[in-house]
């Protein structure tokens, strides 16, 4: 069999693109398609397929695959379901490397027959499948948007496979509106031919992607996934969020997509033995995939936390217990350099509680000795809303301190947590645009953290 990887690069780096059954009508989802092809700003070749048609959104439209006058690496497929197996013997003639199939109406509604014919046509032509019953593909390194989701996907480069198309396109709403950065979004469908495993060997060599995140429902051969994981997860983290957790969850995952969703312990087993971090909300998911995606391994679990409020402190250090974050035991030494950034009744211990009256110098000072420190290796930093200090004014300390520790050589993993209304959800959102993982609460941030301690052990970063 051919190199996955060479063969997937037609799917995610085509030089052209044709959709077949590309319509005039705005709303159609043939039409939606091409729309985002176009005004996502592919640079290649596309190439509209409706016999009826002569042109739609300002380019030539071609009755056939057939009549096209180049070669075409990448079809979108939006027709009615009986009439794929044509279309795709068609490719096949003209020499398709890959088809994404949007239609629905195949093994997802118990016609196993018409999918089973539709892969035979692929395999005798070598032609690669997305599909059926997708919303599409998204690779932004390319420009590529061949979906009918959301348009504007932040560049980025956390990769989303998503087994649903519903699920999908909400995601990628999503994702735009918090700002996440992906480098693909990959609707599985049925996955007839191109599965999980084959898109984790893909991900794992491409540049462009430094984690994967998946929403899977079920897996048709759960070995090729652990073997191709286990590998993938040295290198590069792996977040999946595995529905079914229930018997009746199970049962409807086995409806909507007529995959084996199996036993959900044992794919609890088979994710920890492959080195798969399990998410159980698309929240985890995503807050671990932002940090993962932005702040260097953890090496060493001693992590410091730096607060203005004592509480919000007290409620990171039940999350570190519950989270497997060690909480550092400071030297005199330390708790001496943490001292000069507090008033006296502050405490310089862990949690390093800088009291109500910190302002920005105070937490600048103190996020700068934890990265100067040989003790810390990782650290959290909570901030509560008070009159004394601006949310954007903490902020910008944060960065500030990063910047510099960066540039003397200090570099450790910081997760900060910024408690309040409005204002310090747009200081939040700075912070994140800035590569600092920020979060509403202080459970998000140290479990984001937890997350990262277990990557980091398992690909030998931290002993």
């Amino acid at each position: 069999m051919a190199n996955v990887v060479e063969q997937l690069k037609h799917l995610f780096m085509p030089k052209s693109v044709a959709v077949i059954g590309a319509s005039r009508h705005p709303g159609k989802i043939g039409h939606e398609i091409l729309r985002n092809l176009i005004e996502y700003g592919f640079e290649g070749k596309i190439y509209p397929i409706n016999p009826t048609a002569e042109e739609i959104l300002g380019l030539k439209v071609y009755p056939s695959i057939l009549d096209v006058p180049d070669e075409v690496d990448l079809a979108v497929v939006s027709i009615p379901a009986h009439k794929v197996p044509h279309v795709l013997e068609e490719c096949g003639e003209k020499g398709v490397k890959t088809t994404a199939i949007i239609s629905s109406g195949f093994g997802e509604i118990g016609n196993v027959e018409l999918e089973r014919e539709v892969l035979d046509i692929a395999r005798k032509y070598g032609i690669r499948i997305l599909g059926p019953n997708i919303i599409g593909v998204v690779y932004t390194p390319s420009k590529l948007n061949a979906s009918f989701g959301p348009r504007d996907v932040v560049k980025g480069n956390i990769a989303f496979l998503s087994q649903s198309g519903a699920l999908g396109i909400a995601l990628m709403g999503w994702t735009i509106t918090e700002e996440i950065g992906l480098s693909a979004v990959v609707s599985l469908g049925n996955k007839i031919d191109i599965d999980d495993a084959d898109l984790l060997e893909f991900f794992y060599e491409d540049e462009n992607t430094r984690v994967i995140t998946i929403y899977m429902e079920g897996l048709r051969d759960g070995r090729k996934f652990m073997k191709v994981a286990a590998k993938v997860t040295k290198k590069k983290p792996v977040i999946v969020l595995k529905s079914g957790r229930s018997e009746r969850g199970a049962k409807a995952a086995a409806s909507h997509t007529g995959s084996l969703a199996g036993a959900d312990r044992i794919f609890d087993a088979a994710f920890k033995q492959s080195g798969v971090l399990r998410a159980i909300t698309f929240e985890d998911m995503f807050d671990w995939a932002r940090a993962l995606a932005t702040q260097p391994p953890v090496k060493m679990n001693e992590a410091v936390i730096i607060t203005n409020g004592g509480g919000a402190g007290v409620m990171a250090t039940d999350a570190a217990e519950e989270y497997g974050v060690n909480l550092l035991e400071p030297s005199p030494k330390l708790i001496e350099t943490f001292r000069k950034y507090m008033p006296e009744f502050g405490s310089p211990r862990n949690p390093v509680d800088l009291t109500g009256q910190a302002d920005a110098e105070s937490y600048y000072g103190a996020v700068k000795a934890a990265f100067e420190s040989e003790e810390v290796g990782a650290i959290i930093v909570l901030y509560c809303r008070t009159a004394v200090l601006d949310p954007m004014d903490m902020a910008k300390a944060v960065m500030d301190a990063v910047k510099d520790a960066k540039e003397e050589g200090y570099v450790k993993p910081i997760v900060v947590n910024l408690l309040g209304g409005e204002d310090t959800i747009k200081a939040s959102k700075e912070l994140n645009r800035k590569g600092i993982p920020s979060y509403p609460i202080p459970e998000r941030a140290v479990k984001t953290l937890g997350a990262m301690i277990k990557w980091s052990k398992w690909a030998g970063y931290l002993k």
